[in-house]
């Protein structure tokens, strides 16, 4: 199993990633020892989490919504929007 998330960075920036423990993951973020972007973003909260079954689904996911401007992601966040 694992999980696309979403991060929201101190800047008010979007952050979205794949980890099979999101929680895990999200601290490592915080530590400096995630991504170049959350490095100079510094996160402060997971924002959104979806389950997928193999980790070809969740890079696929993570391509479809890195392509979205803000206002979908944010869609996706409050439960507007979905897989489109």
């Amino acid at each position: 199993m694992y999980y696309l998330y979403i991060l929201l960075c101190k800047n008010n920036k979007l952050y979205t990633g794949i980890a099979k423990d999101p929680e895990e993951r999200f601290l490592l973020h915080q530590q400096n020892k995630g991504a170049k972007f959350t490095q100079k973003n510094k996160p402060i909260k997971i924002v959104y989490t979806e389950k997928c079954n193999t980790l070809s689904e969740a890079g696929k996911r993570e391509a479809q919504i890195k392509k979205w401007d803000r206002k979908k992601k944010e869609d996706l966040i409050n439960g507007v929007v979905s897989d489109d």
